[in-house]
């Protein structure tokens, strides 16, 4: 029987704010933004980490790895188990599963169980984004749209303060603080969630779908470790590793269509992969985590590679995208209702492959680094420029699965993210230029996101509230 497994908007959508949403929205932001967090506090640690339990790079860069891989993994589960079973239940399972693994991480004496105890923190990590999406969508009623687009701004704030955070931890007292810091922040939030956030409605009479979570999980676990594992830059395309990870995510894959067509009640519904708005939408969100996230990853070892600035000035360089990122798409929010989605996405996108054209170019009359601070500053209001109307379309063509959108969103994203770096990387290793490498890649990562602008005209353009 196939079945798409969309139902409708409900009838009884909530027209009004619910009480105690201010509160509520604090306490999920907390979540979403200790999550963020950990993504990147790690980075800066890395050499203390290597340093006290002896382990070779590899191993120790496997810790943020790990963490992204797990992340892609659990979101889109999470987001239809929140729905399935209830938002809160799942939100407050995440926060201690995340707190337990951060201070199991904190008193790790081997590399080999950080990277799995990473692993374990990850998939708590990865459940917060879509469970508190849900949350989000359902207490602010018409205002829902406002809060969802500066709820998700939060991230970059993240991303701006975890290397920052990392490198004060490593520095002034041990690399092992940033788990351990998560812990009692972990507690509060557990202790607030409960006795603040009220209880979703689970839908009854709607079992999970078991094969259909494993088919998926192999498809991206499997998928995913074959790109990570091309970009350590030793690994050729015709690689045994590679070739067999990547055969079985895309065979699995197929069976994952084939299953998901015919179940009565798949565990991801393929009209929220491939539907009408969704499927455009997804695409968007593959570029948006190559091109606009994936390459921030790239910037300070493109600053040390082609211009010699030093490591630690190099990693401050996207100081000036976090901030204009924030800045920019708190503006963005309140304009969405009157500038629809596709406008701030058409101009996001271009501004952003602007500053990207930018970072190629060696500079002239300002210093290298003046320059990729300008540079990703553009980078950076063209990315809270989109953002907010990337994240808000196609929820309103099914508002009640607002949390699975979500993680269908974000797993697309950190895969197009993952994608990205570990290509680029593959490039990188294998160039006698690294720095000119790296500028050609931010050349093309500009021209894809040009590229897929005429698909604009598909993306749902939803104007006012919903």
């Amino acid at each position: 029987m196939e079945s798409t497994g969309v139902s409708p908007p409900p009838v009884a959508t909530v027209a009004e704010p619910l009480p105690r949403r201010r509160l509520i929205f604090a306490i999920v932001s907390i979540a979403l933004f200790m999550a963020s967090i950990d993504a990147t506090i790690v980075a800066s640690a890395l050499p203390s980490i290597q340093a006290d339990l002896g382990a070779r790079v590899t191993w120790s860069g496997w810790t943020i790895t790990i963490y992204m891989l797990g992340q892609v993994l659990t979101m889109p589960v999470a987001g239809r188990i929140s729905e399935l079973y209830g938002r809160k239940k799942v939100l407050l399972i995440a926060v201690a599963l995340f707190t337990v693994a951060s201070l199991a991480c904190g008193f790790a004496d081997d590399i080999g169980m950080l990277v799995v105890l990473r692993a374990v923190q990850s998939v708590g990590g990865g459940a917060f984004m879509p469970s508190a999406t849900g949350i989000v969508a359902e207490h602010f009623g018409e205002g829902r749209d406002r809060a969802l687009g500066m709820f998700t701004s939060i991230l970059p704030v993240g991303g701006l303060i975890g290397p920052v955070t990392g490198g004060l931890f490593a520095e002034y007292w041990s690399w092992r603080g940033i788990f351990l810091v998560n812990v009692p922040i972990g507690i509060a939030l557990i202790l607030l969630g409960a006795r603040f956030l009220p209880a979703s409605e689970p839908r009854p009479g709607r079992k999970i779908d078991l094969l259909g979570v494993l088919l998926l999980g192999v498809m991206v676990l499997a998928g995913m470790f074959g790109i990570t594992y091309l970009g350590n830059g030793s690994v050729s395309l015709a690689d045994p590793v590679f070739l067999a990870c990547e055969g079985t995510a895309i065979v699995v894959g197929v069976l994952f269509v084939r299953h998901a067509k015919r179940h009565e009640a798949p565990f991801i519904p393929l009209e929220l992969v491939r539907g009408r708005g969704f499927g455009v939408m997804n695409l968007f969100n593959v570029v948006f985590g190559a091109c606009a996230v994936g390459f921030g990853a790239l910037v300070p070892l493109y600053a040390e590679h082609r211009f010699g600035i030093h490591a630690a000035a190099a990693g401050t360089l996207l100081t000036a995208r976090a901030v204009g990122s924030v800045c920019v798409a708190g503006l963005a929010v309140l304009a969405l209702r009157r500038t629809g989605h596709r406008l701030p996405m058409l101009v996001g996108y271009l501004c952003t492959a602007t500053g990207l054209v930018c970072l190629s170019f060696a500079p002239h009359g300002v210093t290298p680094y003046l320059w990729l601070s300008i540079a990703a500053g553009i980078t950076g209001i063209g990315m809270g420029m989109s953002m907010p109307a990337s994240n808000n379309a196609s929820l309103q063509l099914a508002p009640d699965q607002a949390a699975a959108i979500a993680g269908l969103r974000g797993m697309f994203r950190l895969s197009g993210s993952i994608t990205a770096v570990s290509v680029a990387t593959a490039i990188i290793a294998r160039s006698s230029d690294p720095g000119m490498a790296q500028a050609y890649v931010f050349v093309v990562f500009a021209g894809v996101m040009v590229a897929v602008l005429p698909l604009l005209r598909l993306v749902p353009d939803h104007r006012g509230s919903w």
